[in-house]
């Protein structure tokens, strides 16, 4: 049983091709992060840059994020969204 585990722990994670894909972000979505093409990781990266820079992150509940005019129509028009809704918003705004 712990040879097992000793292959397992040697084995290197290879990165899934499929986040490193450049995706084209709509045109509300790229107000806040940009308009050029970039991997699903990069665009998640800029978003939470984004939501830190203006202290969007709700101050009692953290995982809630508070949409500013920029985010709203990228969120469906809701004022609070949770981290993990988010990311599936905001994959309908890539192509």
């Amino acid at each position: 049983m712990a040879k097992k585990k000793a292959k397992k722990a040697g084995k290197k994670r290879k990165p899934n091709a499929a986040f490193m894909k450049p995706m084209t972000p709509t045109a509300t979505l790229a107000a806040v992060i940009g308009g050029s093409s970039m991997p699903r990781t990069e665009v998640t990266k800029k978003i939470w840059a984004y939501i830190k820079r203006n202290g969007l992150q709700d101050k009692k509940n953290r995982r809630n994020i508070n949409a500013d005019d920029k985010l709203k129509p990228v969120f469906g028009g809701k004022s609070t969204v949770s981290m993990f809704e988010m990311t599936k918003l905001v994959n309908k705004h890539l192509k």
